[in-house]
């Protein structure tokens, strides 16, 4: 909580509203239980209702989709592939163990400065997927993710010795309007939807 407070003191303020994609099969995977239980934490820290927390995930059983209604969340209808809107409220994006295209296609959908700087994300280091990429694959594949590092501020989350694989390489991640502002026109000038011909990291996306 602490870690995603630091990222809430930009002019966009707490999010209003949280959109959690790819949580798992938590009925099944203490991993994926573990996230669940750190999100409904956060919800709580906070101050979000659990109605304005949606959620989407192709994996979830019935059985699973009924648990997250008892607890009042949402399930959104179809999958977006990761492209939704920040809708110019500030909103919390929870997406730990995301595969890469889904955090570009998310980027795409609010490709502006003022919608980006609205957008907080939790999930895979965006430092760590550009040491990890080479330069040609990331601004290739993912252009979105390569052209933003310049105005991006990430805090990893804290290491516990209980839930090393639960949240290894996640961050928050936030981006100022005034590092988004200094970016060249051009950047926001390429508006191409991104496609993904060659690339095998699809999770959720197709």
């Amino acid at each position: 909580a602490g870690a995603v407070r630091v990222s809430l003191s930009s002019p966009a303020g707490p999010p209003a509203r949280c959109v959690c994609l790819g949580l798992g099969r938590f009925s099944a995977c203490p991993t994926a239980r573990h996230q669940l239980a750190f999100l409904l934490l956060l919800l709580e820290e906070l101050r979000v209702p659990p109605a304005q927390c949606a959620l989407f995930d192709p994996a979830f059983s019935a059985r699973e989709a009924a648990v997250l209604a008892a607890l009042g969340l949402r399930l959104l209808p179809e999958n977006e592939e990761g492209k939704h809107s920040v809708e110019g409220s500030a909103t919390l994006f929870y997406m730990v163990h995301c595969g890469k295209a889904l955090y570009n296609n998310l980027l795409w959908s609010n490709w502006s400065p003022a919608a980006l700087s609205k957008l907080i994300i939790i999930g895979n280091s965006f430092r760590g997927i550009e040491e990890r990429l080479p330069s040609r694959i990331l601004e290739r594949d993912y252009s979105y993710i390569a052209k933003v590092l310049k105005a991006t501020e990430e805090l990893a989350l804290p290491s516990h010795p209980h839930y090393l694989d639960t949240f290894n390489d996640t961050s928050v991640h936030w981006f100022p309007l005034d590092k988004l502002q200094e970016l060249s026109p051009e950047v926001w000038n390429f508006v191409e939807e991104p496609t993904y011909q060659d690339c095998e990291d699809l999770e959720i996306i197709r």
